[in-house]
This record gives C-alpha cells, structure tokens and sequence, in this order.
C-alpha cells in the first residue's frame, strides 16, 4: 500500500479513487482479495478481467451498493467508511443491465435523478438536452415509457442520469454493450471530454481494442487478485492489450 500512495503523490492530478487493499467474500469464497490502485483527475481507466474475475464486485463496493470485508476506499478525498453520502453524491454508477422504473417516462426519470442530486432546472435541461442529443435519443423516446424501450435505449438513458449531476467519478460496467456503433462512438467522446475536463472514469469491458485505444490506464484482475496495474503503454509495451490478457490467461491455465 506505502508503494501505490508514494506513486499517487508522483502524479500532479489530485486523485479521484483510491482503493487500498479492498477485501470481499461471498460466504467462504473470496471474490476480492487485497485489491489496491489510483485513478487521477484525467484518467480515463479500464478495468479488465474474465467473468467473475471480481470487475463488479469491486465497482459495486466502490459504489457504496455492498459492503466489504477490508480495505479501504476514497473517492475525491473523501472515506467511504466515514462518509458513504458524501461519496455517492460525487459518484455515478451504471450497471452492466440498468434497472429503471419501468413506470416512469424517460424524461420523469431523468427529472426524478436531478431532482435526487439537487440539480437546478436550468442545468439539468441543458444536460439532458447536450446529452440525448448526442446519443440519439429523441424527445418522443424520452417522453414514452421506459417499459417500451430497447436494451440499448435504456443504456443510453442510464448513461444521460450518470452526467446529470457532474459526478467526479464514474463507474462503468459493460457500457458499450447493447449500443449501436454511433452511439458507441459518442461515448467514447463523451467518456474521454468528461476526463478532460478533471473527471475520472473506471469502467469494465470485455471489448479490448476499445480499451487500448480509448484509456490512460488499465487494471487487469484475475480471480480477484490485480495482476497488473498502469499506464496503458507501461501494461501492453509493444504487445496489443489482448495478447497481454491472453498471455496472463495462459499463465493462469498451466499452473
């Protein structure tokens, strides 16, 4: 832990998530074990492992959505164990399969998360609007049930209520999937100008060449254990982010 908080100081940008040693069981099975790394300000950062290698587990812990076991977690300086409110208002978390009111109109939900963060009438309309413009959701398919949408019409309406409230962190579980290959595209500029902007990003995919491509940084997990954790040119080097993973994978299978 002393190692990864002298390498956090090496690096101007104030940090945005700081997990150290983060434990969680399930019963008498471990699904996180000793897990520590940083995200700064600017970071944009994939979090990358097989199925049920830990990627959710550690997002919903970081989210305040479940209790660990040890460890500890910060989020823009502020403790999750002393001041989970506090967390959560500078947090945004989408699942990997967003659960909405299915009751609710797109546009009652959207009003219904601003209205839960306190954002003004004024800003939350110019987000909604810059935002489901972006992503192709129209004024009509915001204002029908949600019970009528598409998978990918739910995702993209999950990702406009994450940047509602200007989050300093968000955390993202399989967010390409279920997008068309314009909104894919969208998101991708729309994950990197938020980090532009001083935000941080930490999100799970399965889609690599998108990681490569898209982030500052990577974490590779692997049956809850961080393998590896760096720049994105400090973990591949000369290699492509897939033979990396592949490479570890086959580590893992001749032990």
């Amino acid at each position: 832990m002393s190692e990864i908080i002298e390498n956090a100081k090496t690096n101007e940008a104030p940090a945005i998530l700081e997990i150290y040693n983060l434990s969680k069981s399930y019963g008498d099975k471990s699904a996180v074990a000793d897990l520590s790394f940083t995200v700064h300000a600017g970071e944009l950062c994939a979090f990358i492992g097989h199925n049920g290698a830990g990627k959710t587990t550690t997002l919903k812990c970081v989210a305040g959505i479940l209790s660990f076991d040890g460890g500890h977690i910060r989020v823009d300086g502020v403790s999750l164990e002393d001041d989970a409110l506090e967390v959560k208002r500078r947090i945004a978390y989408i699942p990997d399969n967003p659960d909405l009111y299915d009751f609710m109109t797109g546009m009652q939900y959207l009003n219904f998360i601003a209205d839960v963060f306190g954002v003004s009438e004024d800003l939350r309309r110019e987000r909604i609007e810059k935002y489901s413009a972006a992503l192709s959701l129209t004024e009509g398919e915001i204002g029908s049930l949600i019970s009528s949408y598409s998978h990918g019409m739910k995702q993209k309406l999950a990702l406009i209520s994450a940047f509602l409230h200007d989050p300093k962190l968000i955390l993202l579980d399989e967010p390409f999937v279920g997008l068309d290959p314009k909104a894919s595209h969208v998101l991708k500029e729309i994950m990197r100008d938020f980090c532009t902007a001083g935000g941080a990003i930490l999100f799970s995919t399965h889609i690599l060449e998108v990681a490569e491509k898209l982030c500052d940084k990577v974490a590779i997990i692997k049956g809850g254990t961080l393998v590896t954790f760096g720049s994105m040119e400090e973990v591949k080097g000369n290699s492509s982010l897939e033979d990396v993973f592949l490479d570890m994978e086959d580590d893992e299978d001749d032990d």
